[in-house]
């Protein structure tokens, strides 16, 4: 008898089908925590319609991982040089079974993430963890281990870890070619789905269309490609996901996505502040100012209970953490005094730390803060394309767009809203002094 195919209605992708299996995955305890979850923390205070949470983010996850598997492992898209290497295309049965561990993983990916999603996750998480470890104890535990041998197949916890988390986060468990290219569907740098459904929701629920592409053209013309040869003329051996070269505008409009995205709403300065007072506040709330890695009491927090003691903590001066509350509730956040500037970067990279540590002396810790994100190597990694001739290109090499699409940054200095102009007319006074070339420092 044929599995009940249960449908979830979603803004992004009209809607989201389960089977009864899948459904069990759905209805447990670690996933249904995410509807309580918000997927941009306090974004809404700036942008009021940014409420939706990691739930629904999620089902878009797998629904188009579930997309991308289908494209990349239909048997007419598959040169013989792959199959060689990818013999699990070959086999029914495996592409069956693994198409549902891509599925679930793609679905369990964010389990781990705390209240608030990121916006404190460094700081208030002890050393050595994160949410991709918290997600991997998840689908490890006793709970979801019993709905993952009670499935038709059986999966395997183990590959649902690896799917979930990407070699990256799971360095001590061993991923073979196959694997990785599953792995890259979700987490990957280029192509992930974690990414092209993060920026189309964020993008429909913020209303800022910057985030929008085309990513049905961009899902039909994905390959596992090998990649480009080397400088040297050899050929790498490992393949990967890459693009047909009608995809390339549609991955080039997926990078630009992603670039306008975080300059526009991921690093709004309004939203950055909200989240060091939000950190603020949790340092203090929090028993010993860290969130729990317990499982059971990692499942039990999600934003409301914060949200209750966020509001406590603001009425009560008494209470921990009461200053960064009252500033969130209130929306009496930390105006911007000083960001990042070329002509300042120039004569000195870490000119925001520099008025930093100035305005901290003049106007007192508590009152100023610093918000910084160096520039982090190339913006965005190379990936192969399948030209019409039926050679491999290098996509950098190939696009204007991507090889020169500017690296991401942030350098702001935030000070207390009653200082803020007495800072302003200091920092205008100051500047030329305090920003100078590092040789005379």
């Amino acid at each position: 008898m044929a599995k009940k195919i249960h449908e979830i209605r979603d803004p992004i992708h009209v809607f989201v089908r389960l089977n009864s299996d899948e459904r069990k995955v759905l209805d447990s305890r670690p996933f249904q925590r995410l509807r309580h979850i918000h997927q941009l923390a306090l974004t809404s205070l700036v942008y009021p319609a940014a409420t939706h949470k990691r739930f629904e983010h999620s089902l878009g996850v797998m629904e188009l991982a579930g997309r991308v598997f289908d494209v990349v492992t239909y048997k007419d898209s598959v040169s013989d040089p792959i199959r060689r290497s990818i013999p699990e295309i070959d086999d029914d049965d495996s592409l069956r079974y693994w198409r549902r561990v891509l599925r679930m993983a793609a679905l369990c990916h964010d389990t781990g993430h705390l209240p608030f999603s990121h916006a404190a996750e460094k700081e208030l998480l002890p050393a050595d963890w994160n949410h991709e470890r918290l997600t991997r104890e998840i689908i490890l535990s006793p709970e979801m281990k019993a709905i993952w041998e009670g499935m038709t197949p059986p999966l395997r916890p183990l590959d649902v870890v690896k799917l979930a988390v990407g070699p990256r986060e799971a360095t001590d468990l061993t991923f073979t070619t196959w694997e990785d290219i599953l792995a890259e569907i979700i987490v990957g740098d280029a192509f992930g789905v974690d990414r092209m459904d993060y920026l189309l929701r964020d993008s429909h629920h913020t209303g800022v269309a910057y985030g929008r592409f085309d990513h049905f053209r961009l899902i039909d013309t994905l390959r596992i490609l090998p990649p480009p040869s080397t400088a040297d003329g050899g050929a790498a051996t490992e393949p990967a996901l890459g693009v047909e070269e009608g995809g390339v505008h549609s991955a080039e409009a997926l990078m630009l996505a992603r670039y306008f995205m975080y300059t526009q709403v991921y690093f709004h300065a309004h939203r950055r502040v909200y989240d060091i007072h939000l950190k603020d506040f949790l340092a203090a709330w929090l028993d010993g100012g860290k969130f729990p890695t317990d499982l059971e009491k990692h499942l039990c927090g999600t934003d409301n209970e914060v949200y209750v003691g966020l509001l406590d903590a603001a009425r009560d001066p008494t209470k921990p953490g009461h200053e960064a509350a009252r500033r969130i509730v209130e929306h009496q956040h930390f105006k911007v005094l000083y960001e990042r500037n070329p002509d300042d970067v120039a004569k000195d990279p870490e000119a925001g730390r520099a008025v930093f540590e100035a305005a901290a002396v003049a106007f007192g810790a508590e009152s100023v803060r610093h918000d910084r994100i160096p520039p982090k190597g190339e913006a965005v990694g190379d990936f192969p394309v399948l030209m019409k001739d039926g050679r491999i290109a290098s996509a950098v090499a190939l696009s204007d767009v991507l090889r020169n699409l500017p690296v991401l940054s942030v350098d702001f200095v935030f000070v207390a809203p009653e200082k803020w102009k007495d800072a302003e007319a200091w920092l205008r006074d100051k500047r030329a002094s305090l920003i100078q070339k590092k040789e005379t420092q």
